[in-house]
């Protein structure tokens, strides 16, 4: 089916729509949903696929996904975003972890992958780390020792007063180019 010329106008028309309404989505995830409503229609309908393209309609499909990720975006907000274990945007520790993206292509020759699970793994435990202050459960697993996250935020920001600077796209940017690395789409 990919490899058809009203798929791949399908896919140009839902991407040219997704534009038009300010979605920006892999193109890969885009094919991902037609073939998989191509497909669907094609079995309701108990027809072949190459008669189920008459169905398609790439504006009515763009205003769909739209509308899904308005709906997660506003589930996500109503959901906690920003709350435990969803650090605060200007988190000192999670613009640590965008600090160190930079430094881990170089440490790692450019290793997009590796790079991504460092940031993930970081990611991850820092906001475990978060999410115990308001974890219950999480009470007895801490230690002798504890977690008190905000000295935790303070000690961040008293090792690198500047650290959330690193939330300035530009700033990081320049990071990015000076570490020899930049990012471009083919």
């Amino acid at each position: 089916m990919r490899n058809t010329k009203a798929f791949k106008d399908a896919v140009a028309q839902t991407l040219t729509e997704l534009a038009r309404l300010g979605v920006t989505m892999r193109p890969g995830a885009v094919e991902d949903i037609i073939e998989a409503n191509i497909s669907e229609v094609a079995a309701r309908l108990r027809i072949q696929e190459r008669s189920a393209w008459r169905y398609f309609d790439a504006a009515g499909l763009a205003e769909s996904i739209a509308q899904q990720r308005k709906e997660f975006e506003a589930s996500s907000e109503s959901a906690g975003v920003g709350v435990p274990p969803m650090p605060p945007v200007d988190n000192p520790e999670l613009a640590l972890i965008l600090a160190g993206v930079p430094d881990s292509l170089v440490q790692t020759g450019g290793d997009l992958y590796a790079v991504i699970i460092n940031v993930a793994v970081n990611a991850w435990m820092a906001g475990h780390i978060h999410g115990e202050d308001g974890c219950a459960g999480c009470e007895g697993s801490r230690g002798p020792s504890g977690h008190d996250w905000n000295e935790r935020m303070k000690a961040i920001t008293a090792m690198s007063p500047d650290i959330t600077k690193w939330f300035d796209r530009d700033q990081w940017t320049a990071a990015l180019h000076d570490s020899g690395f930049s990012i471009e789409r083919r």
